[in-house]
């Protein structure tokens, strides 16, 4: 009888590790096919939305004519406040990070329907990050996937976690960067298990997304000429990146409403707030979309030094309205874009006004790493995400991890400095 019942509950573990090795293959193939789709869809709402067919999003709204740089962002903004109207009617959407940690029931439907709308607006031009939404759909994808599975409690964690990332990976063909936000930021943990199934679903999401993506980096290097310096003024720039970090972080808490909005004024809020970037546009075609077009001005060293002041401002208050007005979406690139800014703004400052001469793409990274690790409190993977999205020189990364970290330090310590103080 003893030897019976330890046979079956070898078994059962058996079973239960290869329906976890399972799940890992198809997390990572479901997350992949989620990236691939939001990615077309997003691509299709922006060559509609500025009617162009080639290039990029930056080509396409300098190319556009002033009337649809305003007005497309305005009807794509309405269209998506209808959506969230009828949709938050009816059910409630949850936090993708609380749903996954509180071992809740993930609703699949909610989460697919409302992703989609993110990626409608963020395709009109709202200034949002779209990365959002491919997490969500990889996360709705793989609990319908593995639902029937006999998983333990903290194995759905880590699947559903890894989906996140992996979905991430998959739009943005950043295999490691995926992983690490899987558990990183995600999961908070360095357990072997969670990292293998991180570095596994998101390697898979990643070559499935490849016909789409193509694996390319999502932004161009320019190769210039960099010095060893690099790392040195990398702590330089620390505390200029915990600055624009934190008063980021307190803009977008500021904005964002204590309650999902489910009032009618959402479509109305959200297309002015698509007019007002549309607006924008017209004199800063940068602003349009997640960030990308900025860290794409930045790298290639076209932006002057009004310009890049006006958008390190823009960029930060037009995300904060969309949030206000009751949209959702990503801040990781918004973010990024942000800390882009900032370091052109130093770049420019110091090649303007000084005999010295510094690389204006990687002072800009530099700074977006650093901005980045204090809105995500992950210096590791902020670096690592950033140094993914361009791929530079494998030794830059050593500046990016310099200012991240060192960012995060400064962060730490202001936070230590601000808190009450526990009586004796």
């Amino acid at each position: 009888m003893r030897n019976s019942a330890v046979a079956h509950t070898f078994t059962q573990v058996n079973r239960r590790e290869l329906e976890y090795a399972s799940s890992i293959v198809i997390i990572g193939l479901l997350a992949g096919l989620a990236g691939m789709a939001t990615t077309v869809l997003l691509h299709a709402v922006e060559h509609l939305t500025y009617h162009y067919s080639f290039g990029s999003l930056l080509e396409g709204v300098t190319e556009s004519s002033p009337i649809r740089r305003a007005l497309g962002p305005m009807v794509g903004g309405a269209l998506a406040g209808l959506g969230w109207w009828a949709l938050r009617r009816r059910v409630e959407i949850p936090a993708l990070s609380a749903t996954i940690s509180e071992h809740r029931r993930v609703p699949r439907l909610p989460l697919t329907l409302d992703a989609a709308l993110q990626v409608l607006l963020v395709g009109a031009g709202a200034s949002l990050g779209r990365e959002g939404a491919p997490r969500q759909f990889s996360v709705a994808l793989g609990d319908l996937g593995t639902s029937r599975w006999s998983l333990t409690a903290r194995d759905r964690e880590i699947l559903l976690a890894c989906a996140a990332g992996a979905g991430l990976a998959a739009v943005y063909s950043v295999p490691v960067g995926g992983a690490l936000f899987a558990t990183r930021i995600m999961l908070n943990t360095w357990q072997p298990r969670a990292v293998g199934t991180a570095l596994i679903t998101s390697s898979l999401a990643v070559a499935v997304a490849a016909p789409v993506t193509h694996v390319r980096a999502p932004l161009d290097w320019p190769d210039p000429e960099l010095s060893y310096l690099l790392c040195g003024f990398a702590l330089v720039l620390a505390p200029l990146a915990l600055g624009v970090g934190l008063a980021f972080n307190w803009i977008m808490a500021a904005a964002r409403p204590a309650t999902m909005t489910t009032s009618w004024l959402l479509i109305p809020g959200i297309a002015a707030a698509g007019l007002l970037i549309g607006i924008c546009s017209v004199w800063w075609p940068e602003l349009p979309g997640n960030g990308k077009s900025i860290l794409t001005v930045s790298l290639s060293s076209t932006m002057t030094l009004g310009g890049a002041a006006v958008i390190l401002f823009l960029k930060p208050t037009l995300t904060a309205v969309f949030l206000r007005a009751g949209a959702v979406g990503g801040m990781l690139t918004p973010s990024l874009a942000t800390g882009a800014a900032l370091g052109s703004v130093v770049a420019l400052s110091i090649n303007t006004w000084t005999e010295h001469h510094v690389s204006m793409p990687a002072v800009s990274l530099t700074c977006a790493a650093g901005v980045l690790a204090v809105t995500q409190r992950a210096p590791l993977w902020a670096a690592l995400f950033v140094w993914e999205l361009a791929r530079p020189p494998w030794w830059v990364l050593v500046p990016f991890v310099v200012a991240a970290a060192a960012t995060d330090t400064l962060r730490r310590l202001w936070e230590r400095r601000r808190e009450p103080a526990v009586p004796a």
